[in-house]
């Protein structure tokens, strides 16, 4: 399926270069002569590398021939392990093809597998996730009245920054898509 360079919109997946690429920003400009063109920001669907590329308006590009797939997390070893929903049939991926998901990924999470060509190309984690404080100094008492913060290691390994009042085993609501903490879902003990 072909689509025009007026139907573009975040997130759309388009072929170019012969490559699997989703748009994550762009913008229409009409300079004073000269044709208009679209300026866009095209995050590679396998590596994860981000381009910067111009169309000219009205310009055709191919979408790419994908499907999502809902699919649980359960364990990681070598690789990461992910079973089907629906079907129950587990799959495999590694690190690379998991990408900065991993920083997200427990046991049990619910995340949408993206296939490209029948072939597991990377996965998608919930826009919010909720994980508890691994390890974290502890706060000072009286210590929060500027709005201070702190590094916090959280139970996948990923770290974030988080108001001085938080403490290990608290659970936290994290940005998948910034790494910012959104606010405490539960207290230790």
């Amino acid at each position: 399926m072909v689509v025009s360079t007026a139907e573009f919109k975040k997130g759309l997946k388009i072929q170019f270069d012969g490559q699997p690429y989703s748009i994550v920003d762009f913008q229409h400009v009409k300079p004073g002569k000269g044709g208009a063109f679209v300026r866009t920001k095209l995050k590679h669907m396998k590596q994860g590398r981000v381009i910067d590329n111009t169309f000219r308006a009205g310009e055709k590009v191919e979408l790419v021939d994908f499907e999502d797939k809902h699919m649980q997390f359960m364990y990681r070893d070598d690789r990461y392990h992910f079973m089907d929903t629906e079907t129950y049939e587990q799959i495999s991926l590694s690190e690379g093809e998991v990408g900065d998901a991993r920083d997200y990924l427990k046991e049990n999470v619910e995340v949408d597998v993206l296939y490209i060509d029948g072939a597991p190309a990377g996965v998608e984690v919930p826009n919010f996730v909720e994980l508890t404080i691994s390890h974290t100094d502890p706060g000072v008492r009286g210590d929060t009245a500027q709005g201070g913060t702190k590094p916090a290691t959280l139970e996948t390994g990923v770290v974030v920054q988080v108001p001085l009042f938080l403490n290990e085993g608290d659970v936290v609501k994290v940005d998948t898509r910034t790494g910012d903490y959104l606010g405490r879902v539960s207290v230790a003990g």
